[in-house]
């Protein structure tokens, strides 16, 4: 009998775990967020550039049919306002989204959906969606789905500022800027939910960022993540795995909504990580203070914590916590999320962005409105107006960090009291940064096996050669570490590991 809490403890557990496994296929880690790619481009970019360099996911844009907002020279925050839940937006139709899953997760590289899933849309003046269909807006008639008036809250009321200090009812019960509210605690809004989720798990996705989740009831969260289906053992993932969650909940302290209401159910995204890291790597902070980077800091369990720098919300001053680092300050920005994969804390997302002056404004597109494709360079960055963070050599080298890492802890810390430190991942990588106005010159120990290494950050290593600079370890473990307060980045990283060999 004794047992039997033990039992129900671990069945616990396991159940409080359950939507928190991103289900990354080996050596491989970090999810990256192509924000308004087309499914086609992404199919092929897991194949010629995530696969290969070891990319764990792609957060996709939601593929549910939204309204067109012509009007508005289509903002990126149309596809943000459903009309169905057809497969059909400007990223492409069922089929090409069908195939691109098939191909991401045949490169080993996961697809997580941008489930909207909180509301419908607001009342434009337009009336037509990206699948054709129309609604009766207001009349609270969506007939593709369908839902009417009997499947929103009702009566309708919108969210005031102060509501989100003290009214967490009216968070959730009434309409963000002015999008319809679904009621999920109805039946049919949680069945039509369930079906859409449902058939994108049938399709391969490997899980589900849940936007807005901090507008709806977590014990109605509860009931639909319940009824989705295991994932699907033909596209490789293992029997009995329950589809990776992390919800969405701007969650800055001292708000009427909590995001430790939503832990119990899924992960949840931490944004405290990405403002304390800009502050720091803006030097409002020191970088000392990060040896207690985590739990301590007043961040999400490590288990509960999707991480990220920046996201499509709040590269554009949305989504509170202003102050953050963007593509548009470069050197401190790859410098935040170069200690963000480099730490074991949480699991780290990355944005990879297009280029944007008004934040209103939608990805680049054609004279029809139509998505351009990113281009590739010669030097294997984006061109036609995106930034693809992803293909910069400083942000890509340290998912290959991360993957050698593995799940090593953080040993032997060093700082110099102020802005320069560095830290080994057990004995399989090692990292250093210099963010103070002055050199860094120490002889350090870096917890690798003798030899000479490539360090990452400043090169790539081709064939048995380094790009970028060296660094030799003796027999100690220890090598001289060279920083300049003036070089073109903040970090040197050197690492062993299956992935990428950088000794020889």
């Amino acid at each position: 009998m004794a047992a039997l809490p033990i039992l129900v403890l671990l069945a616990l557990a396991s159940g409080l775990n359950a939507y928190k496994n991103p289900h990354y296929a080996p050596n491989r880690s970090v999810n990256v967020h192509l924000f308004e790619w087309k499914w086609d481009d992404i199919a092929a970019e897991c194949e010629r550039f995530l696969g290969p360099k070891g990319f764990g996911g792609i957060q996709v844009s939601p593929p549910n049919e939204n309204v067109v907002l012509r009007n508005n020279n289509r903002p990126w925050w149309e596809r943000y306002q459903s009309m169905s839940y057809k497969l059909v937006t400007r990223s492409g139709n069922e089929e090409q989204f069908k195939n691109m899953v098939r191909r991401c997760n045949a490169a080993g590289v996961r697809i997580y959906v941008d489930a909207v899933i909180n509301h419908m849309t607001g009342e434009p003046v337009e009336n037509v969606g990206t699948g054709g269909s129309t609604a009766v807006f207001r009349d609270w008639y969506y007939p593709a789905v369908p839902y009417t008036r009997d499947h929103f809250n009702w009566p309708p009321c919108g969210i005031n500022g102060e509501d989100y200090n003290n009214n967490a009812w009216r968070v959730r019960n009434c309409e963000l800027v002015g999008l319809k509210d679904l009621d999920q605690s109805n039946e049919h809004v949680r069945q039509m939910i369930v079906n859409y989720m449902n058939k994108l798990i049938s399709l391969g996705v490997a899980g589900f960022r849940i936007d807005a989740a901090k507008h709806m009831w977590p014990e109605d969260m509860r009931v639909i993540f319940s009824r989705l289906h295991n994932l699907n053992t033909d596209h490789g993932f293992a029997p009995n795995s329950r589809p990776y969650i992390y919800q969405e909940v701007i969650d800055y302290g001292g708000e009427a909504v909590s995001r430790d209401e939503y832990t119990p159910i899924g992960a949840v995204t931490e944004f405290k990580a990405g403002l304390e890291l800009s502050n720091a790597f803006r030097r409002n902070n020191q970088l000392r203070w990060l040896s207690t980077w985590g739990p301590q800091w007043g961040l999400l369990a490590n288990g509960d914590a999707l991480t990220f720098i920046d996201n499509h919300d709040n590269e554009r001053g949305h989504g509170g916590g202003g102050g953050l680092l963007t593509y548009k300050e470069p050197r401190a920005y790859k410098a935040a999320i170069a200690f963000l994969l480099a730490h074991p804390y949480g699991e780290p997302q990355i944005m990879s962005s297009f280029h944007f002056l008004d934040s209103e404004v939608g990805p680049p597109m054609d004279y029809n409105q139509n998505i351009i494709s990113p281009s590739i360079n010669s030097d294997g960055s984006c061109g036609n107006g995106w930034v693809c963070q992803h293909r910069w050599r400083q942000i890509y080298a340290m998912v290959g960090f991360r993957n050698a890492a593995g799940n090593t802890g953080i040993n032997d810390w060093w700082d110099n009291g102020s802005n320069q430190i560095a830290f080994c991942r057990g004995n399989r990588a090692f990292i250093a940064f210099n963010n103070d106005n002055w050199s860094l010159n120490q002889n350090l120990q870096t917890c690798l096996p003798a030899g000479t290494y490539c360090d990452v950050i400043s090169g790539d290593k081709v064939n048995n050669s380094c790009r970028g600079k060296t660094v030799n370890v003796d027999s100690n473990g220890r090598a001289n570490i060279i920083l300049g307060n003036n070089e073109y980045d903040i970090m040197m990283a050197i690492h062993v590991g299956p992935e990428v060999k950088n000794h020889y």
